[in-house]
C-alpha cells in the first residue's frame, strides 16, 4: 500500500466510525475475545495507565516492562489487589522492551509510557514487530526526522499510531467542541493554548507519600525528574505543545480539510530553574551551577491554511496556578479558560460582558460525556483519562483507525523541534512540514463525531 492509498483508506475507515452500533464497557458485539495488551513504561502516568487497563473487563493485560524496581512493585501490588492474572513481567535492562514485543500468544495493542526520546524506538519497534496498533503518551519524538521516520513506518505498515493526548477529552473542551461544530462562534479567526504549570516542584508519588523537593534531577531524581529536566538543561523550545495544540487542532480541522502553514518562536531569558535551586537547596548545592537553555516562556505563533492564527505558550519554571490558556474566538464571540468565560453576540445576557461559562458548557455538554460520565468517575484527571485508553481499546476491537491518528501526533508534537529551530534561527519563521502528504485537503473530520464509543 502506497502513501496515497493509505492516507485515504484511514480516511475513510475512521470516517466509518460515527455510523458503528455503540457499545458498552463490556461490548461483545464484536466477539468475546479480550484486547491482549501490553504497557512499556509504569512510572506515575504507566501507572496511572495500569489503573485504567485494570478497570476493563474487556483487556487480557498479558506484559508490563519497567526498568525500575520500585514502579515494578507498585504495578504488581496494584495488579494483585484487582484479583486477576498477574501478567508477564519484562525488565533488567533498557532494552528488555524487545523481548516482550516477541512474547507467545502475540499482543493486540501496547501502550506506552516512558521518557520522551524512548517514544520514537518503542514505535517503529512495535510496529516492526508486527504490532497494528500503538499508543503513546506524549511526545512523538525528538528531531523532526523522527516525527517523518514513525508517520512512514506506520504507513508502510499500515499500523495506527495513538498519542494519548487526554486533554482533547477534557470535559470543557469538548464542550467547546460541540459549541465550535455547532456554529455558536460563527467562522473561527484565532486561537490560544498552551502548558502553563508550575513543575518546579518535581515530586515522586508512590501512592503512600512523596519523594523530592524539585532541586534533584537527573540520576538523583524521581520519576519525570529523572530524565524531563535535562531538556531544560539542553534544549530551547516549546518542548509540550499538545495539550494546547491537540483541542485547538480538532477546533479548527487540523490534517482535515486545513493545515498549519508556518511557525515562528521567541524564548524570555531562563531564571526560574536557577532561582528555585538556590532557594531550596542553597547557593552551594551542585545543580546551582547548571546553566538551563530553556527559556522561562516560549511563545510560538502558528499560521493556517484557512486564514486563522494560532498562539502557544509554554510556561513551567515560574511561580503560576495551573491553566492551559485556551481562547478560541470567531466571528460570532469566544471563549476564554482563565476567566472561565463565553461571550456570543446577541445571545449573551448582557452586551460587552462575560457570561459564566458553565451555563453554556452543561448546555452544550457533548454526547459522548453524556454517555460515559459515569465510567469516568476516578479516572483521573477529571475523568478525562478514560476516554483516551477508551477509544484506542475500541478501535482495537473494531478493527477501525484510532480517532486521533499518527499525522495528528507527528503534527501536534513536531511543534517542539519547528520552535527549537526557529529560536535558534534568530526567531526566523520556519515552514510546518505537511505529514499526510497533501491528502489534508479531502480528509475528513472525525474526532468525537456523535456517540462513536
Amino acid at each position: 500500500m502506497n502513501r496515497k492509498e493509505f492516507v485515504r483508506t484511514a480516511g475513510i475507515a475512521a470516517a466509518g466510525l460515527v455510523v458503528l452500533p455503540s457499545g458498552n464497557l463490556f461490548a461483545k458485539e464484536y466477539g468475546d475475545a479480550k484486547v491482549k495488551l501490553a504497557i512499556i513504561g509504569v512510572g506515575a502516568r504507566g501507572l496511572n495507565n495500569l489503573e485504567l487497563v485494570l478497570r476493563r473487563q474487556d483487556i487480557d493485560l498479558v506484559a508490563i516492562c519497567d526498568v525500575e524496581p520500585r514502579t515494578l512493585a507498585l504495578a504488581k501490588d496494584m495488579i494483585n489487589k484487582t484479583g486477576k492474572k498477574m501478567p508477564q513481567i519484562f525488565t533488567g535492562d533498557n532494552y528488555a522492551w524487545k523481548k516482550m514485543l516477541e512474547i507467545k500468544g502475540g499482543i493486540d495493542g501496547v501502550v506506552i509510557a516512558t521518557p520522551w526520546e524512548w517514544h520514537k524506538p518503542m514505535i517503529i519497534g512495535a510496529i516492526d514487530a508486527g504490532l497494528k496498533y500503538i499508543a503513546t503518551e506524549v511526545i512523538l519524538g525528538i528531531t523532526l526526522q523522527d516525527h517523518w521516520d514513525v508517520v512512514k513506518a506506520a504507513e508502510k505498515n499500515n499500523a495506527h499510531v495513538m498519542m494519548l493526548e487526554n486533554v482533547c477529552y477534557r470535559r470543557d473542551v469538548m464542550a467547546v467542541l460541540n459549541m465550535v461544530r455547532q456554529g455558536l462562534f460563527g467562522e473561527l479567526i484565532h486561537l490560544q493554548g498552551g502548558y502553563q504549570h508550575d513543575l518546579r516542584e518535581v515530586k515522586f508519588n508512590d501512592g503512600i507519600n512523596y519523594y523530592g523537593n524539585g532541586v534533584e534531577f537527573g540520576e538523583k531524581g524521581y520519576s519525570e525528574a529523572h530524565w524531563r529536566t535535562e531538556h531544560s538543561v539542553h534544549r530551547n523550545g516549546d518542548l509540550y505543545p499538545t495539550h494546547g495544540i491537540g483541542p485547538i487542532a480538532h477546533y479548527i480541522d487540523i490534517n482535515r480539510g486545513n493545515r498549519f502553514l508556518s511557525l515562528n518562536s521567541f524564548s524570555t531569558k531562563t531564571r526560574g530553574l536557577h532561582n528555585y535551586i538556590v532557594k531550596k537547596g542553597g547557593e552551594t548545592h551542585p545543580n546551582a551551577k547548571v546553566k538551563f537553555k530553556l527559556g522561562d516562556i516560549v511563545t510560538t505563533q502558528i499560521n493556517c491554511a484557512n486564514g486563522e492564527t494560532v498562539l502557544l505558550q509554554h510556561d513551567t519554571n515560574l511561580p503560576r496556578p495551573y491553566s492551559l490558556g485556551f481562547r478560541v474566538q470567531g466571528t460570532e464571540g469566544l471563549w476564554m479558560d482563565v476567566n472561565k468565560g463565553i461571550y456570543i453576540q446577541d445571545k449573551s445576557a448582557k452586551p460587552h460582558q462575560w457570561d459564566d461559562a458553565k451555563t453554556w458548557l452543561d448546555k452544550y455538554d457533548h454526547p459522548l460525556w453524556e454517555k460515559w460520565s459515569k465510567e469516568t468517575e476516578g479516572a483521573g484527571h477529571g475523568g478525562m483519562d478514560f476516554f483516551v485508553i477508551h477509544a484506542f481499546v475500541e478501535s482495537i476491537k473494531r478493527k477501525t483507525p484510532t480517532p486521533m491518528d499518527v499525522y495528528d501526533a507527528a503534527t501536534w508534537s513536531a511543534i517542539t523541534p519547528l520552535s527549537e529551530n526557529s529560536i535558534e534561527l534568530g526567531n526566523e519563521t520556519v515552514e510546518f512540514p505537511d505529514f499526510t502528504g497533501g491528502q489534508w485537503m479531502y480528509r475528513k473530520p472525525v474526532f468525537a463525531l456523535g456517540n462513536e464509543f
